[in-house]
């Protein structure tokens, strides 16, 4: 009988696999995340070594210069193509947090992943998310259709009853495609110590913080913390009731809004 990780890598792998053979113009978005991150290890593990489609990274300019650092050594590693997207009108108006969190966010991220897309013609898209993060995704499908304008008709999803997944949808369709969602996120963190994944830096405490989700520094931070191997951050998920993404500040500002948000192409 296999282990449950096994379980979920077999699963993952076969996501990834069935949406190659369903799709001829794919991409992966890398937020440089430790899901994004497992998620690129497994696409490697279901190519034989390599990502047979680009990886897409949508840059705010707001990143800590560790996840920019750790994005382009782990590319060079993978012998990935990288696709680096930005919304440059807004960026030249001004556009960042002061401006509202969530407004912010649309432009910079959901505009500036639709042009992206649109410019290179991608028909699908994977990303890193799961259904435990946030209360939206849960409401995800594997393969989810979005229509010409990436926008997500979350009250409109097909069925996948019994891990019967829907890849036919009607020319012109966006998928996203969520080779994770049935994870958690200490599967993930269990995961990464079994496989020796090697994630960004910024998850292991230093001066008794560290993160436990990665974003735009304006809007994320740190919380306390001393483990500072994967066994120890394990050890302490298994102990804190804080919720993942607490230090995600437009997360807490509106779910409702959040939803909105993804409705119309955001992450």
């Amino acid at each position: 009988m296999r282990d449950p990780l096994t379980e979920l890598e077999n699963q993952s792998i076969y996501i990834f696999r069935e949406a190659y053979r369903k799709f001829e113009s794919l991409a992966m978005l890398y937020s440089v995340g430790k899901d994004s991150t497992v998620m690129a290890h497994l696409a490697r593990k279901a190519f034989f070594g390599r990502i047979p489609f680009p990886l897409v990274h949508i840059d705010t300019t707001f990143k800590y210069p560790e996840m920019i650092e750790f994005r382009d050594r782990m590319v060079r590693q993978w012998g990935a193509e990288l696709i680096v997207g930005r919304n440059e009108e807004a960026l030249a108006a001004g556009m960042s947090p002061d401006r509202g969190r969530l407004v912010c966010c649309e432009a910079l991220k959901t505009q500036a992943l639709s042009q992206t897309l649109a410019a290179h013609g991608f028909q699908g898209l994977f990303l890193g998310i799961r259904r435990d993060e946030e209360g939206s995704r849960a409401k995800e499908r594997v393969f989810s259709p979005r229509d010409e304008n990436f926008e997500w008709a979350y009250k409109d999803q097909p069925p996948e009853l019994w891990d019967q997944f829907n890849t036919d949808f009607d020319p012109g369709t966006h998928v996203r495609i969520h080779p994770l969602l049935g994870w958690t996120e200490i599967d993930i963190w269990r995961y990464i110590e079994r496989e020796g994944v090697e994630i960004c830096p910024l998850y292991f405490a230093r001066d008794g913080k560290r993160f436990r989700s990665l974003g735009c520094m304006p809007c994320t931070g740190a919380f306390p913390s001393n483990a500072s191997t994967v066994a120890e951050i394990i050890e302490e998920l298994q102990a804190t009731k804080t919720p993942e993404r607490a230090g995600r500040a437009q997360d807490q500002e509106n779910a409702y809004a959040m939803q909105k948000l993804r409705a119309r192409g955001y992450m």
